[in-house]
């Protein structure tokens, strides 16, 4: 109950002969403070079924949404109330769905549009959705077994599930005496993995020696690394980024990986860690996990494999080739949420040996997080193999995810975007003036237009590429591309993976790229040979 307010009334209004009348102290009415039954089950009945006919039209019409608003900076903000309502106003559950139609849906991204081509996929399914939906409403904390067991054991075995549907080696399963769990992203395990080999690598040499610490990636690898690092105390200067090339595919060296890492042992200098990637963020250049294995061994270097994008393909024995040698690392992750259907957020990651993580993110059982009926066995507290004590039950998502698509389904959902990605390829490699930039791994196809001699050549292609990439993402239906600039060359990239995506929409895509390619070449005919 709020406290009573105080207000301050003369006994007649009127002041005496100018004085200040003494103030009467009167309680103010008390007000009966009704809270909301905000767990109604008829009433999130009703807004349920609200928000399910909303997405479900939203899926329906999402051609008629450009796939990247053009909007500025401010356009949202300038129109929403500056305050939070004090009250809420009447309906104002289908009065905020009517604003998320008209206000924000307008100036969103549309990652689940067919023509989103610019990243990696989101990818998204109806059993995804509902499964975080089923996850929102039973609203557990699993940090301990004692806290949700049934969330404890069922991500333990839906890991195991996976990590077999991915072709994983089987030490890194429970199976096997490995182990897994689901977090939020990809940038999370790594930092998990990176502090664990820290640690494990400070009790060999001692704590003092952190500032000899080295870890190790591509020039490719994922910008996220290089914060991870610095996070966990690695000097700025002791992160090697070893140079890839365009004759290897932009996938790291083992030579050149050797090399660094013993220019650092001469320098009394300790290699500590390797993130190695399948499936780069720009290219989806493939790291040869067995060879860099063989480097990092006797340097007793924890590596790590990032498969965020490409993991997901794994579930096809025709990509299982792209992690040979994975029988040595000590840790692997990978997104389902990217492209196998468990909407965001859920990303897998797997360790070798349990124990080194628990060891580093561990914490001491506090009295109010303890069970008996967990005490005497060994039991997984995941709130020790993570950075967080809050965490959600991912796992039943994924358990959904698998259960009603299966591992067949799965593996058609990847190989009919591995098709399109072929067939836009065929494309660009049947017209002279585009070429192929690296060879296409997975669903992404990095290509550019050439420039002719007479326009300049290569001094003018990342320029000429720019306003290609210009000019087809301002083509208001889409599609909606990105760019990569490796080694020195800009190329756009065409990342099919959306879950509406069909054949159309790509042999569409290519008909955009190639008319505003044909634009711009007559544009700059004209423009040479007016000055020439």
């Amino acid at each position: 109950m709020a406290p009573p307010s105080n207000c301050f009334v003369t006994v007649d209004g009127t002041a005496d002969n100018g004085a200040v009348p003494a103030p009467v102290m009167v309680e103010a009415p008390q007000q009966k403070l009704q809270c909301p039954n905000v767990l109604d089950a008829d009433e999130f009945r009703r807004q349920g079924h609200q928000v399910i006919d909303f997405i479900a039209d939203y899926y329906g019409r999402m051609g008629d949404f450009p796939v990247h608003p053009s909007v500025t900076p401010g356009f949202l903000r300038d129109v929403l109330p500056k305050e939070a309502p004090l009250r809420p106003e009447p309906d104002a559950f289908g009065s905020a769905l009517q604003d998320v139609h008209d206000l924000i849906l307008p100036g969103m991204t549309h990652w689940q549009s067919p023509r989103h081509f610019a990243h990696f996929p989101a990818s998204s399914s109806t059993v995804g959705a509902l499964g975080e939906a089923l996850t929102a409403g039973i609203n557990v904390i699993p940090f301990t077994w004692a806290a949700s067991p049934a969330a404890t054991e069922l991500e333990m075995v839906v890991v195991d599930w996976l990590g077999k549907a991915l072709h994983l080696p089987e030490s890194l399963l429970f199976a096997g005496g490995g182990g897994g769990t689901f977090v939020g992203t990809s940038c999370e395990a790594i930092l998990c993995a990176l502090v664990a080999a820290r640690d494990r690598k400070l009790a060999e040499i001692g704590a003092k020696r952190i500032g000899d610490l080295v870890v190790y990636c591509s020039d490719q690898t994922h910008f996220f690394f290089r914060k991870a690092a610095r996070i966990a105390g690695i000097q700025r200067d002791h992160c090697r980024e070893v140079q890839t090339c365009r004759e290897d595919m932009f996938a790291l060296s083992s030579t050149e990986l050797q090399a660094a890492m013993q220019a650092d042992v001469d320098a009394g200098l300790v290699p500590l860690f390797l993130c190695a990637t399948v499936g780069t963020t720009q290219t989806t250049a493939v790291d040869p996990i067995g060879e860099l294995c063989a480097v990092a061994a006797p340097h007793g270097v924890w590596v790590h494999v990032d498969a965020a994008y490409a993991g997901s393909a794994l579930v096809c024995p025709e990509f299982r080739h792209v992690i040979d040698g994975a029988e040595s690392v000590d840790s692997f992750s990978m997104n389902p949420h990217k492209w196998l259907l468990a909407n965001n957020d859920c990303c897998a990651m797997w360790v070798k040996r349990p124990c080194a993580l628990v060891a580093a993110l561990g914490t001491e059982q506090e009295y109010i997080l303890r069970d008996a009926a967990s005490e005497g066995h060994d039991v997984v507290d995941y709130k020790d193999w993570t950075t967080t004590l809050t965490r959600r039950f991912r796992a039943l998502k994924m358990w959904l995810v698998l259960r009603c698509y299966g591992v067949d389904g799965l593996q058609g959902h990847i190989r009919s975007h591995v098709r399109m990605a072929e067939a836009f390829e065929d494309m660009v490699r049947a017209d002279a003036r585009f070429e192929v930039v690296t060879e296409r791994q997975f669903a992404l196809v990095c290509f550019r237009l050439r420039s002719p001699e007479k326009l300049g050549g290569e001094k003018t292609a990342n320029e000429l590429n720019r306003r290609l990439l210009e000019k087809v993402n301002a083509v208001g239906s889409g599609p909606y591309m990105s760019s990569a600039n490796v080694g020195g060359i800009y190329m756009l990239r065409c990342a099919i993976g959306s879950t509406l995506t069909e054949d159309r929409h790509v042999s569409d895509a290519w008909k955009v790229v190639k008319d505003q390619a044909s634009a711009i070449l007559r544009k700059m005919e004209i423009i040479y040979s007016v000055l020439g």
